[in-house]
């Protein structure tokens, strides 16, 4: 579907307004969210190993391929995250007893403890994130952000 145009006028016509673009605005919108995270969260972990903390709490052990998948990770950037919560002792590996080829990543006790500890955490970050808009709005943002997936 293409955007709608003034009748007439082309791309090079219309004046390209920065403050107008979704891309732009996700990216305000993103930093916001993220500058929410770390005065919250601050520097036990990132946003990316929370993401992966916290989907190893809900799915349990998993390959770290799938969870790379689940937290909408590429291979290059769920290895690294994981090599980092390994060295700081929140996830173990262990043999998936169903196929010895294929390693399983869990939250060690460490990684349990620090997942509960800041899960309320967590969600205060999503209601700050969202908190200028009233609960209809909220729930449309969410529903609309998820077709955007």
């Amino acid at each position: 579907m293409k955007p709608d145009r003034p009748s007439g006028a082309t791309a090079q016509q219309r004046p390209y307004v920065l403050d107008e673009q979704v891309g732009f605005v996700l990216r305000q919108v993103s930093q916001r969210h993220a500058t929410i995270f770390a005065n919250r969260i601050g520097c036990d972990v990132t946003p990316t190993q929370w993401a992966a903390l916290s989907k190893l709490a809900e799915v349990g052990p998993t390959s770290q391929n799938r969870l790379g998948r689940l937290t909408a990770m590429d291979v290059a950037t769920i290895k690294g995250v994981i090599d980092r919560l390994i060295a700081r002792g929140f996830v173990t590996t262990e043999t998936d007893p169903e196929d010895a080829r294929r390693r399983l990543l869990t939250l060690s006790e460490g990684g349990r403890a620090l997942v509960q500890s800041h899960i309320a955490d967590a969600f205060a970050i999503s209601e700050e994130t969202v908190a200028p808009l009233d609960e209809a709005d909220r729930a449309e943002f969410i529903r609309l952000l998820a077709k955007l997936r």
